[in-house]
């Protein structure tokens, strides 16, 4: 629904802080209690030493969905508990943060919060959320969420962000002659060759020997293992045969509101990839149409499962039958695992955590809803993890041997190459030259600093985190030493550190050193409430209170 959202991404950072979701959360009615034992008998605990009532712990709760979905532009999903967001951690700590703000007597005055809100839904406006109110009527009621949640949650982000400040002063304490030392530090670039090892070069040189061969399979059994895997039958209700009834149920004067309106949000952008207005037009129209065929189509599966799931001993052979009786077409899926799920059929993660959730006792799914279809799958068979026979796999196996020997011979002529370099050196001959001598081939590579992204075309030998080790872990004048990669290695020779463009410097140091201080004061706020909630929260049912602090952790890098 808020796809758009992720375009404000730097924007919304900086109106909210540091709050971005490093975990997902999994979404519950903020009414009903969730958690373990302790607060379903109602025991919320104290916060240094201050009791938890359920009023609050609920509002916290609250408070915690409706910043989800400002910073993520969606509500939390299904998919949010396997991630590993604990609902009932973030409320603790939120409630935790309230506690500070107000102990240090931080309270936002109304017309504060009142503009933090507006500022809130700017990214909003696009989806036609213009003011508050209209996001609290067509976004927050829908979901069980009232007025008084959003403005909770507006008046604690804007309290902590008070809060931030106060408690992170002292990382702010940058001068500009650390910072353009850092600035230099970070964006000097050096000039650089290299000589890159691969395994690829040295494959003619391998002796393949059966028993070798088989000794290496022996080895690695745990790297040939096949997972378990699961094979279903399924019914897919295709959208496309519903697109002319979902055109019916739209209408034409509600189709060409709809789409008159999404054209009016988007202003002069075009949707899909249009050239023209009417390009746009067309593709905005084809997709109300297309999300309504898929609602259809979920109608129709509902309609087709619930004779199903009625039935008192529900058995796999079912759906064909239930199928068989409405004309519906029953596929069978190849066998596929857990992470890779089924070859070919286009569809997410949903269908294979669906389909490995199938048993004897529950043979077919709920409904599995996918951007091509909706599926009803049952469980047609289970095949154990299992390590195939060195006979069946043997092709594969002796070309992971011969690389690995390849390996091994690429990386014995960097270590010798080294030493060969080395004494060149000190005998005053250039690295092209002992490179040539040698016979390999020393490449330029383009200047870098420690603030490059990103070097394409180098990064197909070694990793750039790697590379930037050896460049800046080595003098100028010097070889760096001998560092495997994944494909073989690489020695690095360091030619020069290259002189900064004074004029970029003069531009950038400003904004750079504004970054400097926001993440050392996001340091020393991190610090400050990791120490805080190991006091605060050991009454809690939390138990082991966990750390950093909600979702403190991000990419820091300037833009």
């Amino acid at each position: 629904m808020f796809g758009t959202i992720r375009k404000h991404q730097t924007w919304l950072w900086v109106v909210i802080i540091t709050l971005t979701i490093i975990s997902f959360v999994i979404f519950f009615s903020p009414y009903t209690k969730l958690n373990p034992d302790a607060v379903r008998q109602g025991n919320y605990g104290t916060i240094n030493g201050q009791k938890v009532t359920e009023e609050a712990y609920a509002q916290a709760q609250r408070e915690v969905y409706v910043r989800y979905l400002l910073m993520t532009g969606s509500w939390p999903n299904e998919e949010a508990e396997r991630r590993g967001f604990d609902p009932m951690r973030e409320t603790y700590q939120w409630l935790l943060l309230k506690q500070k703000a107000a102990q240090m007597g931080i309270d936002p005055h109304p017309d504060a919060v009142a503009q933090q809100a507006r500022q809130m839904l700017r990214p909003f406006r696009e989806m036609g959320v213009d003011s508050p109110s209209v996001f609290i009527k067509q976004v927050l009621e829908p979901k069980g969420f009232r007025a008084e949640d959003f403005e909770r949650c507006a008046r604690s982000m804007l309290a902590l962000q008070e809060l931030i400040g106060v408690v992170g002063v002292t990382g702010k304490l940058v001068t500009p002659e650390e910072g353009k030392a850092l600035y230099e530090r970070e964006h000097q670039e050096v000039a650089t060759e290299a000589v890159f090892f691969s395994a690829s070069n040295y494959l003619s040189q391998v002796t393949v020997a059966p028993e070798a061969v088989a000794q290496f399979y022996s080895n690695r059994l745990a790297v040939y293992r096949i997972p378990e895997r699961v094979q279903v039958s399924y019914v897919r209700f295709n959208p496309s045969n519903y697109l002319a009834q979902a055109e019916t149920v739209l209408g034409a004067t509600n189709l060409n509101e709809q789409v008159e309106t999404a054209m009016i949000r988007l202003g002069t952008n075009f949707y899909g990839g249009a050239k023209t207005a009417e390009e746009s037009k067309a593709n905005i129209r084809q997709e109300i149409i297309r999300q309504q065929a898929l609602l259809e189509a979920r109608k129709a599966a509902t309609e087709f499962a619930r004779p199903l799931f009625e039935s008192e001993s529900l058995k796999a052979e079912a759906l064909e039958t239930a199928a068989k009786e409405k004309g519906l077409a029953v596929e069978l899926t190849p066998p596929f695992s857990r992470n890779e799920g089924p070859p070919g059929l286009g569809v997410g993660q949903e269908f294979a955590q669906a389909a490995f959730a199938l048993s004897e006792q529950e043979p077919i799914s709920r409904l599995v809803l996918s951007e091509n279809g909706v599926y009803l799958l049952a469980l047609n068979k289970r095949i154990p993890s299992e390590v195939p026979p060195l006979e069946q796999i043997r092709e594969r196996v002796t070309e992971d041997y011969k690389f690995s020997q390849a390996l091994n011979l690429a990386r014995q002529a960097g270590q010798a190459f080294h030493t060969t370099v080395t004494n060149g050196l000190a005998e005053g001959k250039t690295f092209a030259a002992i490179a040539e001598a040698a016979g390999y081939k020393a490449v330029e590579l383009p200047p870098f600093s420690l603030s490059t992204r990103s070097l394409p075309t180098v990064e197909e030998h070694v990793n750039l985190n790697q590379l930037k080790q050896m460049a800046f872990g080595t003098q100028p004048g010097k070889a760096s030493t001998f560092q495997p990669t994944q494909e073989g290695g690489a020695i690095l020779f360091v030619k020069a550190k290259l002189p900064l463009d004074p004029a970029r410097l003069q531009k950038e140091l400003p904004e750079f050193v504004s970054y400097v201080r926001r993440t050392r004061q996001e340091e020393a706020f991190n610090d400050w409430f990791r120490k805080e909630a190991e006091r605060g929260l050991r009454d809690t049912p939390l138990a082991r209170p966990q750390t950093p602090p909600p979702n403190m952790q991000r990419d820091t890098s300037p833009s």
